[in-house]
């Protein structure tokens, strides 16, 4: 995915609020995405659900007063009630089968740059970068070189103990990962080196994918339920979107692209 290098003369903000620091590294749906949060954060504001003098998020990281508030605006202005009919139901089983596969398996390692108290977010971006092109180099010239490389680097660089082990983590169900973990390592088909940074609730990882094993589709009326809850997360961000147009509409949004996840019949 490719990066922008933001230099002060192009600096996005929202409302006057700079989303980056000069000499930041984002890519477009990053930068989207911290665009998003800050218009809901402001929003949250003017709702009076957040005191109006809660600080700015640094490196795209907010204060949790700022998540709560987040948290509590959607629930109050989206408003989800529609019900699936059996047949749209099935439908949207069969149209999104790797959902509900169960006992997936990925073998994968990584390279965990920890975010901690106090640690310069900026800075530990910058060396998550620089070692995932390291990395991703090292696997395009030789596969052999690449086994030594990723041991050595996570020995050398990863805050997970499994730096003691070449960053290995052996083979993974989902449900042994973090959620933000499990949607980027589940239900694709990548393997080696991903071409992105993994954001997770730990920090940062650079990631390879070793091998995969295919799950197995179960039977829809054993997965109703879940297949209920997927539909309902895809209501949720529907309407996630359109309120994010309507904020975005009424907004100064300088130097973000935000067409690329708005409707452009919403404005």
């Amino acid at each position: 995915m490719e990066s922008t290098t933001i230099t002060a003369a192009a600096l996005p903000k929202v409302n006057g609020i700079a989303l980056i620091d000069e000499g930041e590294m984002l890519s477009p749906d990053e930068l989207r995405q911290r665009a998003s949060t800050e218009l809901l954060r402001q929003a949250a504001i003017e709702a009076g659900l957040l005191a109006s003098n809660d600080p700015a998020p640094m490196a795209g990281i907010g204060s949790e007063a700022a998540c709560d508030a987040i948290e509590a605006l959607l629930d109050r202005e989206l408003q989800i009630h529609e019900v699936a009919e059996e047949n749209a139901s099935r439908r949207y089983y069969e149209g999104h089968r790797e959902q509900f596969e169960r006992g997936e398996r990925v073998h994968a390692r990584h390279v965990l740059f920890a975010v901690t108290p106090g640690v310069d977010v900026n800075a530990l971006r910058k060396r998550a970068e620089a070692c995932l092109l390291d990395l991703r180099s090292a696997a395009s010239d030789d596969s052999s070189r690449d086994i030594e490389k990723f041991i050595t680097v996570a020995g050398n660089t990863s805050n997970c103990p499994s730096g003691a082990e070449g960053g290995d983590l052996g083979w993974l169900l989902k449900e042994d990962c973090a959620p933000e973990f499990a949607r980027e390592l589940f239900g694709k088909l990548e393997v080696g080196v991903l071409p992105r940074l993994v954001h997770s609730r730990f920090g940062l990882h650079v990631i390879e994918v070793l091998a995969r094993e295919p799950g197995v589709l179960p039977e829809y009326e054993s997965v109703r339920s879940a297949v209920a809850q997927a539909m309902e997360r895809q209501r949720f961000a529907t309407a996630l979107r359109q309120y994010l147009q309507l904020l975005a509409g009424q907004a100064h949004v300088e130097c973000v692209d935000m067409e690329a996840s708005m409707d452009p019949l919403v404005q």
